[in-house]
Parts: structure tokens; sequence; C-alpha cells
């Protein structure tokens, strides 16, 4: 009788372990899974909390390239990040005459390669503090630690943004969600 209670809870255990790998894996940001074989744009439509960059992106024809080969990092602004920017700003951007505009602070928001929390947190250790990364557009974003285990992002103009969902694997990079948009200059 022993040993089945000893099987039984081992049985759970090992049903909670999977579970909850799987979980890890697939991650749910905008009330939604992101599978880790979908590409970025394939899992960002899903998210209720990204909307408008889903939106943004289209406007300025950017799917393909966030649907190609990669591996790109994304920092991914939700939704009230956007609505935190001064009245007229996104309605602006959308705009087809301010396509170019669009297109730069969305690859503000892009950097080539695998950046994981991890690395990016080797990266900040290594910088003693800092590590600035290069956006697809061709600037500069700094990423500092914000305690022990948050990233936050700090743009050329000095706006920041913290990290809320790390390490969203996609087939073609990571997604971290942020909290607020950050700006070329």
């Amino acid at each position: 009788m022993k040993a089945t209670k000893i099987t039984i809870l081992s049985l759970a255990l090992a049903a909670f372990s999977f579970s909850n790998a799987k979980a890890q894996n697939e991650p749910v940001v905008g009330g939604e899974k992101m599978y880790p074989k979908k590409n970025i744009v394939e899992n960002a439509v899903n998210s209720k909390d990204h909307t408008t960059l889903v939106a943004a992106v289209k406007a300025a024809g950017l799917v393909e390239t966030l649907q190609s080969e990669g591996p790109f990092t994304v920092f991914a602004p939700v939704n009230d990040a956007f609505e935190n920017l001064p009245e007229g700003t996104v309605e602006t951007l959308l705009k087809p005459e301010n396509k170019a505009k669009l297109s730069a602070v969305l690859t503000y928001h892009v950097v080539s390669g695998n950046w994981d929390s991890k690395s990016i947190m080797k990266a900040i250790k290594k910088g003693d503090g800092k590590a600035v990364l290069t956006t697809v557009q061709g600037g500069k974003l700094t990423a500092m630690m914000n305690g022990t285990s948050s990233i936050m992002l700090t743009d050329e103009n000095g706006r920041t943004s913290n990290i809320s969902i790390l390490d969203v694997y996609q087939s073609n990079g990571v997604i971290h969600v942020i909290d607020a948009v950050v700006l070329p200059k």
C-alpha cells in the first residue's frame, strides 16, 4: 500500500513537472499562448495586448521582415505603452506619409540576434551595470538591471521601459514584452 502511494505521488509530481515545463515553453501573452514553433508575427497577432503594435507593423510594411528567418529580438510594447505617448502620436505615425518614421520607431525596438534575458544580463554584468544594444534602426538602447531579476531599457532620449515578460521564444527569435515605447533620437 505504501509503495502504491509513493508511485501515485511520483506520477503526480512528474505530470506537474511536465505541465509546468510546457507552460514555461508556451508563455501566455495578452491572454494567448505563444508557441516557440511560430514566428514573431504569427504569435504577436494573437496577443490582445499587442494590437496597436501589430497594426503599426502592418502599416510600416514590416510583416514580411518579422516573418523571415531572423533571428530577431523584439522589445514589444503593450497597447497601454502606445496610449501613454503624447495625444495624436500613434495616429500621426500610422498615416501613409509617415511610413518611414513609423518604420524607424518600430525597428528601434528590434535587435539582431537572440538576446534572451540570460544574454542581456550577462552583457550587463560584463559592461559593469550597462549593456548597449544596437537596434536594427541603427540607434542604441541601454539595458540595465532594475532589481535582481528585472531588466530596464533606456532609449537615446532618456525614456525608460521595463521588461514585464521575459523570453517569449519564437521560431525566428525572442520577444520581451515592455511597458513603454522607446524612441530613437
